[in-house]
């Protein structure tokens, strides 16, 4: 294998750009015999001629030119690695193990490492594990996640040493309605007009909670007429017109044909979302900017 030897390519690289060993040894600090030298080691390492005489001066063969478009993107590969590597050792870079439910994934997540990725210097490799939303506490407790997305039922008092709680966002929580349910359409929809369908939503859990919860508090209790935690589950079965359902505005996006989607008016549910991470861990900068895309993804949800 030809051995490629990068700072005697930049000194190729040079020559071709200031046009004389003379001018090339002036910029990179360099006697011209050693400019000469290091570049006959190059063309023997290379096995190609790649300069030639013209008159007093040089010029690069044709074989030079070749080689220095190759170079070039080496070239170019090396300042990438050195900025990410400046970004590391700045703190800014590195790897960020995010634990995140399964809405909060595609809604939040996802988003937050586009917005890094666009970013104009290098950024943290996120790392995504899907959690239940009350494993959060847990996993960064294990140091298996650096950052947690929960929701607030799960949260422990922001008294907790051991945490850190930024809320992210309140979201809503809309109704799943079949297509052909008599208020499907009806206008200033409320949760209390729906008391006497039949509702679909987790046996246990928080979903469970949350749905009960909203709807006790519109004054009444819903009756479970099927029991789902998937929303492709629960969403197939409202279109089949087995019941309604709560679902998050941040899980909407998985429509159906079938379902229509309700905003409820005065007594519009929402359940808070939080990122959580150990005590002292926001101060990080490449945790800070997750945090940060984080925000700023929650934010347009307003």
């Amino acid at each position: 294998m030809t051995e490629w030897d990068v700072k005697k390519l930049r000194i190729l690289s040079t020559l071709r750009d200031r046009g004389t060993v003379t001018a090339t040894a002036e910029a990179l600090l360099m006697t011209p015999s050693a400019v000469s030298q290091q570049l006959t080691n190059l063309a023997k390492q290379l096995g190609v001629p790649l300069l030639e005489a013209q008159g007093r001066r040089v010029r690069l063969t044709d074989a030079a030119h070749l080689v220095l478009r190759h170079a070039e993107a080496v070239f170019a590969q090396l300042e990438r690695a050195d900025a990410e590597l400046t970004g590391y050792l700045r703190g800014e870079a590195g790897e960020v193990r995010v634990g995140a439910f399964s809405t909060a994934v595609p809604a939040l997540v996802v988003p937050a490492v586009r917005l890094l990725r666009a970013e104009d210097r290098p950024g943290p490799d996120v790392r995504v594990r899907e959690a239940e939303a009350a494993q959060a506490y847990e996993l960064l407790t294990a140091g298996e996640v650096d950052v947690a997305l929960s929701l607030a039922a799960h949260a422990p008092t922001a008294r907790d040493p051991r945490f850190t709680l930024l809320p992210l966002l309140a979201d809503p929580l809309d109704v799943a309605l079949p297509a052909g349910h008599p208020l499907a359409a009806a206008p200033a929809l409320r949760l209390a007009d729906l008391a006497s369908d039949r509702w679909i939503f987790g046996g246990s859990g928080p979903w469970s909670e949350i749905t009960t919860a909203a709807c006790e508090a519109a004054g009444f209790v819903p009756e479970q007429a099927h029991s789902a935690a998937g929303w492709t589950a629960i969403l197939a079965l409202v279109e089949a017109g087995m019941g309604i359902a709560l679902v998050p505005r941040m899980a909407a996006r998985e429509r159906r044909e079938g379902v229509v989607m309700r905003v409820l008016e005065a007594d519009q549910p929402r359940r808070h979302v939080l990122a959580a991470v150990r005590h002292g861990a926001a101060e990080g900068p490449a945790v800070a900017r997750v945090l940060t895309a984080l925000s700023r993804v929650a934010a347009s949800f307003g």
